[in-house]
């Protein structure tokens, strides 16, 4: 792993663990970062500052590590928090849209939760992950969203490995190549 640029100021401990979850495909651990109070609180105010003149009425953050993310600036900037799960953790009266992308190792299954006395149409989103390979998370995430009428004012995350998607539409505090 090459580091291409760092926002962040605190050491940066991150674990990579080859051929994992499969053979060929080397998993990236940012969980280091989160479990670090001065580092995971410098996250959390990288992205506050991004967001917050973007009128986003909510944050939405994908499993695992979205949810962590995303419910922390959500929280920080006083927006609702929209958690992404994988099929199956929401009974089906709650799901407001179940989605399916590829992910570089396979495919995965996503739903939207229902909102609360509202609708996703006219409101505005902010997605945030922990990390963006192929940005097919995002994407799908995005898409979903604006086929039920909602806008999509930004999307970011930690790291992006830049070799995978090279975006220039994503925030991303570290942008990385694998090689």
């Amino acid at each position: 792993m090459r580091i291409l640029r760092n926002e962040l100021k605190n050491e940066l401990n991150i674990r990579t663990q080859k051929n994992f979850p499969k053979e060929g495909i080397e998993f990236i651990d940012i969980m280091p970062l989160i479990i670090q109070k001065e580092v995971f609180g410098e996250i959390i105010e990288k992205f506050v500052k991004e967001i917050e003149n973007k009128k986003a009425d909510y944050i939405v953050g994908p499993e695992a590590r979205g949810l962590i993310i995303g419910s922390a600036v959500a929280n920080k900037l006083k927006l609702g928090f929209i958690p992404v799960r994988k099929v199956g953790k929401l009974p089906p009266i709650t799901v407001e849209k179940q989605f399916e992308y590829e992910k570089e190792y396979g495919k995965d299954k996503l739903e939207l939760p229902k909102l609360v006395n509202e609708e996703y149409k006219n409101k505005n989103f902010y997605i945030i992950d922990d990390i963006c390979g192929t940005g097919n998370t995002m994407k799908s995430i995005r898409q979903a969203i604006e086929e039920l009428g909602g806008n999509v004012v930004g999307e970011g995350v930690i790291m992006n490995i830049k070799e995978l998607n090279n975006s220039n539409n994503i925030y991303s505090l570290l942008d990385i190549n694998e090689t």
